[in-house]
C-alpha cells in the first residue's frame, strides 16, 4: 500500500515537473503506383531510399533525407485507384532560403508536379503543388516575422529574393498582431510550457 502511494506521488511529480517528450518522426502514404511515386520523391525532392520490401500483401518503400531517421516518408501499396477523397491535407517540407525554394520549384515541375502555386503567408514563402497521385505538397521557407494565420497571397518567384521578402513583410505588416518570429516564439514557448505542465 505504501509502495503504491509512493509510486503515485512520483508519477504526479514527474507529470508536473517534466514535460512528456514527443517528436514527430514520419508519415506513410498509400499509393497506387509505387515505382512512379518512389521515383518522383527520389528525383524531385532528393529523398534516398533506405529500404524496400513486402509486408504480407503490401509493398513498402522507405525514404529519408536525414541519416538519423530510417524513414521520414513510407510509401505503401493499396490506395484504391478510384478514391474520391484524400484525407491527407498536405505534406510540408522546410527549405532554408528563396534560392532553394526556386530550385525545388523547377525540379518539381520537371518531374511532373501539377497545380504549382507560389505564395506568401507573411510568416513564410511557399510553393504548393500536387504529386503524381494528387497529394498536395508544400515547400516553404520561414520569414523573420509572424502574422495571423491563415493568410495566403500569390507571389512571383521570378522576382529577386529581396523583392519577395519585402513583399512578404509588407503583407505581414498589414495585420495587427505582426511581430518578429523571435517574439512569437517566446510567447508560444510560454504557452506550451503551461499546456505541458497543466
Amino acid at each position: 500500500m505504501a509502495c503504491q502511494a509512493f509510486r503515485s506521488r512520483s508519477e504526479t511529480k514527474l507529470t508536473l515537473q517534466t514535460p512528456l517528450q514527443l517528436q514527430f518522426s514520419h508519415i506513410g502514404l498509400y499509393v497506387t503506383d509505387l515505382a512512379r511515386m518512389a521515383g518522383f520523391y527520389k528525383r524531385a525532392l532528393r529523398f534516398t531510399q533506405t529500404d524496400a520490401g513486402d509486408l504480407g500483401p503490401v509493398q513498402l518503400v522507405f525514404l529519408s533525407r536525414d541519416p538519423s531517421e530510417h524513414h521520414q516518408l513510407v510509401l505503401a501499396t493499396g490506395r484504391p485507384a478510384d478514391m474520391a477523397f484524400n484525407v491527407v491535407n498536405q505534406l510540408s517540407f522546410r527549405v532554408p532560403d528563396v534560392a532553394t525554394l526556386r530550385a525545388f520549384h523547377d525540379r518539381l515541375l520537371a518531374e511532373g508536379a501539377s497545380e504549382m502555386l507560389p505564395v506568401t503567408h507573411g510568416n513564410a514563402v511557399s510553393v504548393y503543388c500536387r504529386d503524381p497521385e494528387g497529394n498536395r505538397l508544400e515547400l516553404f521557407m520561414d520569414t523573420p516575422w509572424y502574422c495571423e494565420q491563415p493568410l495566403r497571397e500569390p507571389i512571383d518567384l521570378a522576382q529577386s529574393d529581396e523583392a519577395i521578402l519585402a513583399q512578404a513583410e509588407a503583407i505581414a505588416k498589414r495585420f495587427p498582431k505582426f511581430m518578429s518570429r523571435a517574439q512569437w516564439q517566446a510567447e508560444v514557448t510560454r504557452r506550451m510550457q503551461e499546456d505541458q505542465h497543466g
